[in-house]
Parts: C-alpha cells; structure tokens; sequence
C-alpha cells in the first residue's frame, strides 16, 4: 500500500505541466465522508464532514463504532476565520476551546498553492473511466519548532476536494473524501454546542501546533 502511495504521489507531482497563470479555486459547502490515513498505512480515522466554504466552519466526527488499534475518536469543530476550535465530548457534555496555530486544512486550497499539473486518475482513453484532476501544491508552516511541511492536493475540475497529502520529517497523512453533497445537511453541526459556550481559551504550551491535521497525529 506504501509503494502505491508513492507512485500516486509522484505520478501527481509530475503530470501535465505546470501554468503560472491557474488560480486556485474554492471548494463548495459539502458534507460527506473523510479517511485519514497514515502513510504507515494506519488508519487514523474515518468520519463524516460537514464544511462551510463561505463562513469557513469545517465539522468532523469520527465513527466509533468500527475503531482500530490505530484510529483515534475525535469530534472537531473548526473555526478557521476565527482562528480557534473546539474540541468536543458529546458523551460527557465537555468541551475545550483552542487557539488555531495553523490553519490549513484537506477541504480548501490556501491561496498561495502552486499550480502542479493535471492528471487523470483511471483512463483518459476510455469514456467514462477516467477522472481528471487539478493538482496543488506547496509549504507548511508551523508544523513545530523548527519544522515545516508540504502538501499535495488533488481536486476536481468542479474544485472537489479528492485526495490531500501532507508531508513532513516524521510523519505524512493522506486524506480522502467520499460520497460527497454539495450542501449542508445539518447547520447546527456548524453552531457551538450549548455546552461549550463560553468556555475559556485553552492555554497552548510553548511549542505546541494547533491545527486540525495535528488532531490526527
């Protein structure tokens, strides 16, 4: 499974070529399906998702009922404008809220992404077996002390998030959507849960990253 994501990765780094003049665009307000996967070939999580592109509000909740030895239960509910999350126990009415150190996220292309190519993932040749992909790249910064990161998205002619992986010395993530809406099923997944409002900020420790790919790691 590692040698395929390394294929895939190259494959995506060096397809088509490379336009200074492409822009990236914005993903919609979606909701579906996320897989975190580490390139350990762990599974990290596997949830669904609920975004707003405009206000910038991304839900995530991971499904509890199949965990593994590797997977991590997490309920996030990021405020990127903001600049902070909160990190939710639904369970036990808790909550904590936290500053954002980094804001990047799988669901959106930072503005500053550099243009990689395009490729098609299936076949190009025959109808309807192909899927094209715009690909996307660039730095990480404040991954922590001293090391940054890169990332590598793959989106839709349409700016559908498909696949994002980010890269770093120690460790590298690929998230993947699926059975994807372009809606938002349920807003009050996006609205501060009624315990949670007004709870401080969290204290962030010298050191410490605070991003929703941190959340994984």
């Amino acid at each position: 499974m590692y040698a395929d994501i390394v294929l895939f990765v190259f494959m995506c780094l060096t397809a088509g070529h490379a336009d200074h003049h492409h822009q990236p665009c914005h993903s919609h307000n979606m909701s579906g399906l996320m897989n975190v996967l580490s390139l350990k070939g762990e599974i990290r999580a596997v949830g669904t998702f609920t975004y707003d592109s405009v206000g910038q509000k991304l839900r995530f909740q991971s499904n509890e009922s199949h965990p593994t030895n590797t997977s991590i239960a997490l309920d996030l509910l990021m405020f990127f404008e903001e600049g902070i999350f909160y990190e939710i126990d639904s369970k036990n009415q808790s909550c904590e809220r936290k500053k954002l150190q980094m804001t990047s996220h799988p669901l959106d292309i930072p503005d500053n992404a550099k243009f990689v190519g395009t490729v098609t993932s299936g076949s190009s040749s025959i109808e309807g077996e192909g899927l094209k992909l715009n690909t996307w790249g660039g730095k990480l910064k404040k991954m922590k002390d001293g090391v940054d990161g890169s990332y590598s998205m793959s989106v839709t002619m349409g700016c559908l998030p498909v696949n994002t992986f980010y890269f770093t010395e120690t460790t590298s993530f690929l998230f993947s959507t699926y059975d994807v809406d372009l809606e938002i099923k349920d807003p009050d997944l996006l609205v501060v849960p009624s315990f949670c409002r007004g709870k401080p900020l969290e204290d962030t420790p010298e050191g410490t990253v605070n991003s929703f790919l941190h959340e994984f790691m």
